[in-house]
């Protein structure tokens, strides 16, 4: 009867039926159930104006649920409920639908029809079990999956005030680690369970919207719907470039109904972090009486009475912008989403900054009830003035603090108080600009003949112009004072170096998805082709004596006679690949998986390579004997097994090549020719990665606490290393590549997360992810263990070999200090007894032969982490919600580089280290009483790279329903955020997170400095 309340549920327990396989560029939500109207005989006219509906929305345990969002699809009206979880609202008429909507909650329609009062039972959406994720070349719901996808959703991603996605995945993933800088521009370093190759690279490859990249920092973060990491073998429809895992970006989409305006911007203040406190004039001098007695400290001209921090000269507090607008929507032949996007970070280093524009446009066009049209299309253009750190920033931690950075427009003279160059004079004088332009985005057609089958075809594109352009401007000695040089320190001539690069990849996708059902029984079978080709070309020049004018900075204005390079090159590279999955389900609870790449590469002379995968999945909660249980809402078991590939190596590896313009003698003259001057293998072949992957997936205690546990053994072979070979081949190297190299990554996996809502209105969330993960080189045959690491007069410190993990740290065993002669005379010491004194190190003599030498080193730990995790906590009440991430990792090493390099003397010391190095008066048993250049490698400079970092804190406020409505708009709301708070650590340097290589990870040297960054944003919608 009209007015009488109806009570609409959605059992989680009845699932949906399974979605439909569908290529990432065309995927759609699951439709949320639409409650079915009340019986014909009863329903009120087609057409009832002005109809008030009111009710109240509860959970699962008929609490009531504040601050859920009620509207009338197909438009921007609606209202939330109040604390009593209660509602009402105005529909034009009983044909309406109104969607409730709430975080953590299932989202559910139901059509008004006779209906004014309402209760609403909202399910609990517990780790969107019924959710669409994307998986390559199609979607699958997230219970039906086999293998191991992890999925951050954009709203979360929104929440950070960062450049690129993937620093905002920072905590969030288990077996993914993410290390960042706070360089501009930079991209973070992403390790999905563990290092596999050492060669041929440990990125994972990134899928935009189908287009294959390697770099995602064209993409605003407000465009991003979702992003998927497969990471165990279901990566293996990638083929030969899914051996470290795949990344997969999906951009929004319109939706049809009303046109929708959002804003999203944010303005944030980035400060340095975890500055190092460095020797102030008076420890410095006095350091100095040891390491360099015979230096004058005292000279008016070339020093003065104050300390110099050379940091707080260098580094600035910057302002940091982001602003994001779109406009969306469409009808029922089509939909459209465009958006602009500005980003500004001017860097922590006084000469650095970046700018980015971002252009997306995406639309979907039903040309008729089987064919549709749809295009990603992105635009972006960077501008940065990028800095060098290589030097410089190493020479801000070596500089003395007795020499002044600057007075007037003169410069201190460090390096002819026989230290380093002048760091600020090193920063001012160079100004190099990169512009970077890319076009990326794809055009599809999907056409369905029949319902059960869907063609699909797509042109995917990737097309990046860049411009480099360096000046380094002239200075000259001036005086033995302040100079505006100094020393060593010189540029006679300026110089100007411009660099011209631009690269296309295209890629051209066809498939055909089958999907169908037979009773209890769901077929899909996927069956396609992908071809894809990467060219790049660039052109290089550089000339000195460029007018000091920035609007003369061009080669042809430097002198032509001293032209000091003039280059240009090019690549070409091609793969053929054709996929193949299918994918079952009976009664919904036995699940099978199974694809097939063939991959054929220009880079390989065997052209082909195979890459089988197989998973199996048993929904254990639908079986009968799980009915009686209240314990456990959801269980799944599930494995996997497969076969992936990594050709990430040059495109010439395999291919001889001849040096030209070799002079030599022939017929008593000389004569300039050509010859092939290396060795290469020539049946070089893709490295393998065989992972295999077993887990559980669960929700229990009604919907509150769910998660999940996998184990993982990832084990890489044929992977790229160099064999030593007799000089007298002629290899000027005495090595060449080839595959003798094994590596193996085995782990577990941990994810919990619980999901609360009070009575009282209070809603929290706790969640938590761990991963424990053991690297070694199980298999180098025949070759050389690999060096790396180079620190210095200290040479190479990391070494990976057999039964040790990538890039270890081998070094002398630092045991001590010497406390007095007789010490010295008893013991073995490193290098002329001669020259070792009270308080310098001592070290162990491994091999026991009564000589300290490089035999004696031992490995000492690596920069892989054996254990890192993340903690995600939230909570909502009346429009507030507080969220906050800690993110860390344990039982790693890192490598105090910069405290190690040194070539000066003179160089400065840390604050700390002068207060506790050995004094005759103040004996040590751990800190040597000088470090010299003569200091070798050794423990004594590993430390722990163990941290707890609070990754991000934020405070919210979403403005009440009456605001809305007075003010007209959708939704708006206010925050403030804080990132990199505070860290933990016992690491003495800047970062413990220290991005390189895999063979030279975790030595700190030429860091760009770790920032913090506060933040107030602003979210509104029209």
């Amino acid at each position: 009867m009209l007015g009488q309340a109806q009570t609409v549920n959605t059992p989680i327990a009845t699932p949906p039926p399974p979605a439909t396989s569908a290529s990432p560029s065309s995927q759609t939500a699951a439709s949320p159930a639409i409650a079915p109207p009340v019986s014909p005989s009863t329903s009120a006219p087609a057409s009832q104006a002005d109809i008030t509906v009111s009710g109240k929305v509860v959970d699962a345990q008929s609490q009531p649920l504040p601050g859920v969002t009620v509207t009338i699809k197909g438009t921007t009206r609606g209202t939330t409920t109040d604390a009593n979880g209660s509602f009402q609202l105005s529909v034009a008429d009983n044909q309406a639908v109104l969607v409730f909507s709430f975080i953590g909650f299932a989202t559910q329609e139901v059509v008004v029809g006779n209906q004014t009062s309402l209760t609403i039972t909202l399910a609990e959406d517990t780790q969107t079990l019924n959710e669409v994720v994307v998986v390559g070349y199609g979607t699958q719901r997230k219970r039906d999956l086999t293998g191991a996808v992890a999925q951050v959703k954009g709203e979360e991603i929104q929440r950070y005030p960062v450049q690129t996605p993937t620093q905002a995945l920072q905590s969030k993933l288990a077996g993914v680690q993410i290390i960042s800088s706070g360089r501009p521009n930079e991209q973070p370093q992403i390790r999905v369970r563990g290092v596999g190759s050492a060669l041929a690279g440990v990125s994972p490859l990134y899928v935009v919207d189908g287009v294959l990249t390697d770099d995602i920092r064209n993409i605003s973060n407000n465009d991003i719907l979702s992003i998927e990491v497969l990471k165990d073998a279901s990566a293996a429809i990638y083929g030969v470039r899914a051996a470290n895992g795949v990344v997969i970006v999906t951009t929004r989409r319109g939706k049809s109904g009303a046109t929708q305006v959002q804003y999203n911007g944010n303005i944030s203040l980035r400060q340095p972090a975890n500055l190092v406190r460095m020797a102030n004039r008076d420890q410095y001098i006095g350091y100095l009486a040891d390491a360099a007695p015979n230096q004058n400290v005292n000279n008016p001209p070339l020093t003065y009475g104050q300390t110099t921090n050379w940091y707080e000269q260098a580094l600035r507090n910057a302002p940091q912008s982001n602003h994001n607008l779109s406009i969306s929507g469409g009808g029922e032949r089509n939909t459209f989403y465009f958006s602009v996007g500005y980003f500004t970070d001017y860097g922590v280093v006084k000469t650095n900054d970046f700018r980015r524009l971002t252009i997306r446009a995406n639309n979907e066009i039903n040309i008729s009830k089987k064919l549709t049209f749809s295009n990603q299309l992105s635009f972006s253009r960077g501008n940065e003035r990028a800095v060098n750190l290589d030097g410089t920033y190493q020479s801000l931690y070596r500089a003395a603090p007795i020499v002044p950075a600057k007075v007037g427009d003169r410069y201190g003279n460090l390096s002819a108080f026989g230290n380093v160059g002048n760091p600020i004079l090193s920063l001012e004088s160079r100004n190099q600009r990169i512009i970077n332009n890319r076009l990326q985005g794809n055009l599809s057609l999907d056409y369905k003949p029949v319902e059960w089958l869907r063609l699909h075809s797509a042109f995917n594109t990737d097309l990046i112009f860049n411009r480099d352009r360096t000046y380094l401007r002239a200075f000259q000695n001036d005086a033995a004072t302040f100079v505006t040089a100094g020393g060593n320190q010189r540029q006679i001539n300026s110089q100007l170096s411009l660099n011209e690069s631009k690269s296309l990849r295209y890629i051209i996708d066809n498939t055909a998805t089958v999907d169908r059902t037979f009773g209890e029984n769901s077929l899909t079978f996927l069956l396609g082709s992908v071809t894809e080709q990467f060219t790049s070309d660039f052109i290089q020049g550089a000339r000195i004596n460029v007018p000091n004018d920035p609007n003369q900075w061009y080669l042809g204005l430097g002198n032509p006679d001293q032209q000091l390079s003039n280059n240009s090159g090019g690549d070409l590279q091609t793969r053929q690949s054709f996929v193949s999955r299918v994918t079952y389900s009976f009664m919904n609870k036995y699940l099978f998986n199974a694809s097939l790449r063939a991959d054929g590469s220009s880079k390989f002379r065997e052209r082909w390579g195979y890459f089988p995968t197989a998973g199996i999945g048993w929904v254990i909660s639908d079986e009968g004997f799980m009915k009686d249980q209240s314990l456990l809402n959801f269980l799944k078991f599930r494995s996997s097994w497969g076969i992936l590939g990594n050709d990430n190596i040059t495109s010439n590896a395999y291919i001889l090549t001849a040096a030209v313009n070799i002079p030599y003698f022939f017929n008593n003259g000389l004569t300039l020719g050509t010859a092939i001057q290396d060795i290469k293998d020539q049946q070089l072949k893709w490295e393998r990665t065989e992972q295999i992957d077993a887990g559980f997936e669960f929700v229990m205690l009604d919907n509150r606490l769910s998660g999940e546990i996998d184990y993982y053994s990832k084990t890489t072979r044929d992977a790229l290393a160099f064999r030593i070979i007799p000089a007298i081949f002629g290899d000027p190297d005495n090595q060449y590549l080839t595959n003798i190299a094994s590596f193996r990554n085995r782990g577990f996996e941990f994810v919990l997360n619980w999901k609360e809502n009070l009575e009282n209105g209070l809603g929290y969330t706790i969640g938590g992810n761990l991963t424990i993960n053991r690297n070694q080189l199980i298999g180098l045959n025949g070759g050389q263990a690999l060096l790396a690491g180079g620190v210095g007069q200290q040479g190479l410190v990391t070494r990976s070999d057999n039964g040790q993990p990538v890039g270890s740290f081998y070094v002398l065993n630092a045991i001590g200090v010497f406390q007095n002669q007789a010490e010295i005379d008893a013991a073995p010491v490193f290098g002329n007894r001669a020259n070792v004194r009270p308080g310098d190190l001592k070290y162990q003599d491994v091999d026991g032969n009564g000589v300290i030498n490089d035999n004696d080193r031992i490995y000492a730990g690596s920069y892989q982490p054996r254990l890192y995790y993340g903690i995600n906590l939230g909570l909502n009440y009346k429009g507030f919600d507080l969220a906050a991430d800690v993110y860390g990792n344990a039982g790693n090493k890192v490598y105090n580089g910069k405290k190690a390099f040194r070539f000066e003397n003179t160089d400065n010391i840390e604050a700390a280290y002068a207060d506790a190095r050995w004094l005759p008066d103040r004996p040590s048993l751990t800190d040597p009483r000088t470090i010299t250049s003569a200091t070798p490698a050794s423990t004594y400079f590993i430390e722990s790279g163990s941290f707890v970092r609070l990754n991000n804190l934020t405070l919210g406020y979403t403005i009440p329903a009456s605001l809305k409505d007075r003010l007209k708009i959708r939704q708006a709301r206010v925050y403030v955020t804080a990132q990199n708070l505070f860290t933990i650590k016992q690491f003495s340097g800047f970062s413990p997170e220290l991005p390189g290589g895999p063979l030279d990870s975790g030595i700190e040297l030429n860091s760009y400095p770790t920032v913090r960054t506060l933040a107030v944003g602003l979210n509104m919608g029209f």
